[in-house]
């Protein structure tokens, strides 16, 4: 059984989490029209801007109630209230989705108190936008505790309560964090594929797709309308992809009786055809050839990769979810897991990761454990840990700002499985060196005359 290793040092040097505001705004940036507002400081808002910034080269709608030295004492509803009025009357979003921070959160305000105030005093200015609150505070948790109180604050907050008709066909998909635009978009398609209508919360592949849209928008452009939001307990099934997105299916089907059925991770081959297989049994309909393709193009793949990854040793370093997603996948491929670093010790997928232990920490931990390891496996503020310890490292994750596209990488079902196998099978092989004689067979530098060896200078 895998051991839980808790943190011990009294600071984070190289800091490997992004905090729950972040997550939540994360989440909020996957509905159309919406705005994320922190409540809090503007720096705690001016830093999250800009990694979401750096990350998707995109603009990104985030604002901040502002909050000085006088409101942190006496109280930030006049701020949170005015943040609202004003944000309605100047970009007339659909959704605020207010995410709160440390400085309110320290100083025990009640801001669902505060926003029902609100929303009673001024129903008329603010008809037309719902404002959604998650409670996030930077202290606890990271950007996967954020990502989950959003969606399950938006279902609370907008889905329609009580049994309803069920649309045949109609499916919710609630994704986790971790998958990209781009896993977001395959899904869809997926699902389309066996001719289901799938109705995804949130959808960042619609908002955050990096596409340039004809007029300037100040709110997000595409992702999940609130109607759809509204009539998610209409769907005949809802599929959930991560352990942490387990409490917003639960309060679904406690508002609507829609059932879920979660999966901890669509990369790989049996994941994904069980991905597959569950489609195929709600859409009532055989998988189509494109999807038979696919699987037999990662079947080819997987023998051809598997060389590649024998005997590697793996050093990860990401939220749980993703941890656990990546880790199971280097281990199908015949890989070994020399250090696990993650977040936080709330989520129970820690205890399912295929190591002999993951420690609660930061990167710094993982420049310490992952000595001698093949590949580091984390975000771009690992490469300088890479960079001393001379390992290669692949980016996942958030952020990735040294590198393009990272929003349009594949990494789930059977495309993106194939996809992970090529991507790190070619690190290896740009990393590798070639093996000498006497590497592969030790006898021979032993009964080979001095001046028969080659000199190390000539095999340069």
């Amino acid at each position: 059984m895998v051991r839980i290793l808790p943190q011990t040092k009294a600071a984070a040097v190289n800091p490997l989490k992004s905090s729950q505001p972040l997550g939540a705004a994360f989440a909020f940036l996957g509905v159309d029209g919406a705005m994320p507002l922190f409540h809090g400081s503007q720096g705690c808002t001016s830093f999250a801007l800009v990694l979401f910034v750096r990350h998707f080269k995109e603009a990104i709608p985030l604002q901040t109630t502002a909050m000085d030295e006088v409101a942190t004492i006496l109280g930030g509803a006049d701020h949170l209230e005015e943040a609202i009025l004003n944000l309605k009357a100047r970009t007339k979003p659909t959704l605020i989705g207010v995410c709160t921070t440390a400085l309110v959160e320290t100083r025990g305000e009640d801001c669902a108190g505060d926003i029902a105030n609100i929303r009673l005093k001024r129903a008329e200015e603010l008809a037309g936008t719902e404002v959604v609150l998650a409670n996030t505070p930077d202290f606890d948790g990271a950007i996967e505790e954020g990502w989950a109180k959003a969606v399950t604050a938006v279902i609370e907050g907008i889905t329609r309560p009580g049994e309803q008709v069920r649309k045949s066909k109609k499916i919710v998909i609630l994704p986790g964090w971790n998958l990209t635009v781009a896993d977001i978009e395959h899904v869809r398609e997926m699902v389309e594929s066996f001719g289901l209508k799938p109705v995804i919360l949130p959808d960042v592949s619609g908002s955050l797709d990096g596409t340039v849209p004809d007029r300037w928008v100040t709110t997000t452009y595409g992702g999940t309308s609130v109607e759809d939001i509204r009539e998610l307990g209409t769907a005949e099934q809802c599929i959930v992809i991560g352990e942490h997105m387990r409490r917003p299916a639960e309060v679904l089907h406690r508002l609507t009786g829609v059932p879920y059925v979660l999966f901890r991770s669509l990369t790989g081959l049996r994941d994904s055809d069980r991905f597959v297989s569950l489609l195929s049994t709600v859409s009532g309909a055989a998988a189509p050839s494109g999807v038979r393709r696919q699987r037999s193009q990662l079947q080819d793949a997987l023998l051809d990769g598997h060389f590649h990854f024998g005997g590697k040793k793996i050093a990860i370093a990401a939220e749980p979810d993703q941890l656990y997603q990546l880790a199971s996948f280097f281990i199908g491929m015949g890989s070994e897991i020399a250090a696990a670093v993650t977040t936080a010790a709330m989520s129970k997928i820690l205890e399912e990761v295929p190591a002999q232990s993951v420690q609660i920490g930061d990167l710094g931990d993982l420049e310490a454990l992952g000595a001698g390891a093949d590949l580091l496996v984390t975000h771009s503020h690992g490469r300088q840990a890479a960079q001393r310890l001379g390992i290669p490292l692949m980016r996942v994750g958030f952020p990735i700002f040294d590198r393009l596209g990272a929003q349009h990488k594949l990494t789930v079902l059977y495309q993106g499985t194939r996809d992970l196998i090529f991507e790190v099978a070619n690190i290896f092989e740009a990393n590798g060196r070639a093996p000498t004689p006497e590497a592969l067979d030790p006898l021979r530098k032993r009964e080979m005359p001095d001046e028969l060896r080659p000199s190390p200078l000539a095999r340069h």
